[in-house]
Formats: structure tokens, C-alpha cells, sequence
């Protein structure tokens, strides 16, 4: 098994976005609209910080956040933290994230500056933006609402997102974590049937480092297309509660829940609420079901689902 052996630098991100990623979105995008969404997402990734082990990502996050308000400075929005390996990471609900050396283990920061009709879906964007990579590895990856990351059912990338207000500042910072599994083998017991990497699917090792710099490169433009759209609308006078149609269009695209029955709780695990059957995700990114039990119609926004036999 392959430990990582480096990170990449902001320049050999933005190198990567100038020689790969400005061609691969021309095909759907106009060349002044693709160079336009990087440049509203050019702070992703513009300062790095890599270290052989960190006890959390989100931690360490914190604590840069506070060094910078102490010192009254203002926080480099975009900053990501990454480690080669992570000692007790968590994913939601505190639960165990393993994260030993062989995967990617990063956690941006971002200084909120989105209107909330559009920063409530930057969580969406970063798992965007971990499918697109899988994807280019030529592994078929989905999306289960809201952004786990998974391929046949056994899930290879995860994110979580939390926020903190700065408290001198009062600004509102954004902390996403993400990890994906690329070359580590072993799982505990308790994620040995349901969790995968890149290299227990294929029997293939790959380059960490190039993958890394493939999702940063993907992160600037998924978050830079939130700033683009909102900058649209605004323009227009046409922002409409949760619209986010451009996102929107390519979560829809890399996502297996809709038509799907799953079992939903908020934390459904330790607590299942219920049996349904999905419907779609509303323009501002609500899951919308029809319940088993009574046909009923809902709409959540925090929760999780379970995906069950299709029958």
C-alpha cells in the first residue's frame, strides 16, 4: 500500500485548471463564462497547508481561525488543510472516520460571503465536486443525498460541513472536510462491508497527489459556479428563494436517490423515522418523498438516508 508522498501547491492547481479543467468546462460553458466561475473560485486552494498527521482537520481549522482573530488579521478565505493521515477523524454525528495514510484528507475554510440562498449549497458542491474526481478515474461514482459519494452501494468519499462565527469578527466561516478513499486497503470491521477506495475497486494504485490536485481544481469551480450564479441573479434583480439551477443541474446528473426507496432519519443509524420513496430535490435542495406507510408528501433538509433493496 502506497502512503501519500506529497500535496500539491496552490501553482500546480492553477496550472492544472489553465491546461485541463478551462477545456474539459468549455464543452458546456462559453470560454468567458469558464474563465469567469474560477476566477469567483480562484481563493479556493490559494493558500495550503500540509501535514504528515493531524489529530482533526476541523481542529486544526479552528485553530487557525482563532490565531487569526487574536492577532486581528483578516482570515485567508480558501485556505485548505490536509494531512497525510488523520488520527480521530469524525464524520457526522461524531461518528469514526478512518483516515489512515493512502487517502485524501483535506478541510477548506471559506469566509461566507454567499447569500444563504446560495451558501446552503456549498456542502452539495463539494460533493460535486469528490464525484467528478472519482468519475475521472473512469469509476462510476453517484451521489446519495446529501453528497456521500459512493460506488455500487459502498461508499469511497464523505463530506462534512460545519460553521463557526469568528468571535471578534462576527464572520461566518465555513469549514468543509472531506475525505476520500484512493489507495488505502483495510477498513475496521464495523466498515468493511459498506465503505471502499479507489484501489479496493479496481486493484488499480493511484497517484494521490494528481488526484488531489484534480478535486481542488474541481472545488474551485463548483463553489466558483455558486459566486457566478449568484452574481447573475443579482445583476437581474432575479434571486429567487433557493434557486441554484446550474448546481443543481449537475448534482441531479451524478446522484442515484431520486427513484430510489429509502429508510430516512436525522440520525439514521441510532434513530430510523421512516420508510419512502424518492420524488426529486426542490430548487433548494430539499429531498422530496412520498411515505410508505400513508403516501403522504414530505420535503427534508438535514437528515440522511439508507438506500433499501430494490424490490
Amino acid at each position: 500500500m502506497n502512503s501519500v508522498t506529497g500535496f500539491p501547491t496552490p501553482a500546480s492547481v492553477h496550472s492544472y485548471i489553465q491546461q485541463e479543467e478551462i477545456v474539459r468546462r468549455s464543452s458546456y460553458f462559453s470560454i468567458e463564462q469558464v474563465r469567469s466561475i474560477f476566477r469567483y473560485g480562484a481563493s479556493v486552494a490559494s493558500t495550503i497547508h500540509y501535514f504528515p498527521f493531524l489529530h482533526r482537520g476541523m481542529e486544526k481549522a479552528r485553530e487557525f481561525i482563532a490565531d487569526c482573530e487574536e492577532a486581528s488579521r483578516s482570515f485567508p478565505s480558501g485556505k485548505v488543510i490536509a494531512a497525510e493521515k488523520l488520527m480521530a477523524g469524525k464524520g457526522r454525528f461524531q461518528r469514526s472516520w478512518h483516515a489512515p495514510s493512502g487517502g485524501i484528507w483535506l478541510t477548506l475554510v471559506l469566509v461566507n460571503t454567499l447569500l444563504p440562498e446560495f451558501s446552503r449549497f456549498l456542502s452539495l458542491a463539494a460533493g460535486v465536486a469528490c464525484c467528478e474526481s472519482v468519475r475521472d478515474c473512469g469509476i462510476p461514482g453517484m451521489i446519495k443525498w446529501v453528497n456521500d459519494v459512493h460506488v455500487n452501494g459502498r461508499k469511497v468519499a464523505g463530506i462534512l460541513t460545519e460553521t463557526m462565527i469568528g468571535p471578534e469578527s462576527g464572520e461566518e466561516y465555513v469549514l468543509i472536510g472531506v475525505g476520500l478513499n484512493v489507495n488505502n486497503e483495510t477498513f475496521p470491521p464495523e466498515l468493511a462491508e459498506t465503505a471502499a477506495s479507489l484501489r479496493t475497486l479496481t486493484g488499480r494504485d493511484y497517484d494521490v497527489e494528481q488526484l488531489a490536485t484534480d478535486l481542488l481544481a474541481k472545488l474551485v469551480w463548483n463553489i466558483g459556479l455558486l459566486h457566478f450564479e449568484e452574481e447573475q441573479r443579482l445583476a437581474t434583480l432575479d434571486v429567487q428563494e433557493g434557486h441554484c439551477s446550474l448546481l443543481l443541474q449537475q448534482w441531479r446528473r451524478l446522484s442515484d436517490s431520486i427513484g430510489r426507496r429509502v429508510l430516512f432519519g436525522y440520525d439514521v443509524q441510532k434513530k430510523p423515522q421512516y420508510q419512502a420513496d424518492v420524488l426529486g430535490v426542490a430548487e433548494d435542495g430539499g429531498l422530496q418523498m412520498r411515505l410508505v406507510e400513508d403516501g403522504s408528501l414530505v420535503t427534508e433538509y438535514s437528515g440522511e438516508i439508507v438506500y433499501l433493496p430494490e424490490s
